[in-house]
């Protein structure tokens, strides 16, 4: 794989929109429950990719490629926008935003692990260091250099939850970079990044209304309302904006980039 400025650029910008995505995510517990935060949000994401992206339901030509491959399309919902987000927001109740970021900086070790499990990719040298290296990272910031701290630390819920983000959204990327063969090459429909991404989000938006309707039903406490205000609207147009369409445009570009990259 070459690695050109933009492409670093491409695979750069998600983690850092990401990151603000959880220090907001955490000044909303109280505001809103963590799982409608997640619909609201992508709603708000739909709304702004629909003038850009319609056109993939424009004729009955383009709906039909829609339902031929609806169930991968249907899975990159479910992993992308259905669940990541919300489990990470459910993670913010109990976890800090730094103990979950940190957690975040483990997706090389996941990349390379589901590779193997279920994508048949050997890992290469480099896979290998930059899996050890991020590893190493994560645990010299959490046990602040002192390895024996190991020990004592304690896991709180919110740190298994951001794990199962982070194996959700390591299968996610293994889909964008090794699609089935309806979705590579000429088979691929000529959809751009706005139509591609506003078909993740109409099938992520289906599965985030059942978690909310869970949630409502069943997760949530009874005297948890939504707290309306600027506090919410604000946070809403950041996480509708950077970490849902920049961030999301950027990492489909980067990771389909460096697939094919790596693949030749």
């Amino acid at each position: 794989m070459h690695l050109t400025p933009r492409l670093a650029l491409l695979l750069t910008l998600p983690p850092l929109m990401w990151a603000g995505n959880a220090v907001i995510g955490r000044l909303m517990v109280g505001h809103c429950p963590p799982v409608l935060l997640n619909l609201i949000r992508w709603i708000g994401a739909l709304l702004i990719l629909l003038p850009l992206g319609w056109r993939v339901f424009g004729t009955r030509e383009r709906r039909a490629q829609v339902r031929e491959r609806w169930p991968h399309l249907a899975l990159l919902g479910l992993l992308g926008v259905g669940l990541y987000n919300a489990l990470q927001y459910m993670a913010l109740r109990t976890s800090s935003p730094l103990n979950v970021t940190l957690i975040d900086a483990s997706m090389p070790l996941w990349m390379m692990l589901n590779g193997m499990l279920f994508f048949h990719t050997r890992p290469g040298r480099r896979d290998l260091a930059a899996a050890a290296l991020s590893l190493a990272g994560v645990v010299t910031v959490l046990t602040r250099g002192h390895l024996l701290e190991l020990a004592q630390l304690r896991l709180v819920p919110g740190d298994l939850l951001i794990l199962v983000a982070i194996f959700c959204w390591s299968i996610y990327s293994w889909l964008l970079a090794k699609p089935p063969a309806s979705m590579r090459g000429g088979t691929r429909p000529d959809w751009n990044w706005s139509e591609f991404l506003l078909l993740q989000v109409v099938f992520g938006i289906a599965w985030a209304a059942v978690g909310a309707t869970i949630e409502a039903a069943v997760l949530a406490d009874g005297d948890e309302p939504v707290r309306w205000g600027w506090p919410l609207a604000l946070a809403l147009l950041y996480l509708a904006t950077c970490p849902s369409l920049i961030a999301y445009y950027a990492w489909g570009t980067g990771v389909a980039r460096a697939g094919r990259s790596i693949r030749a």
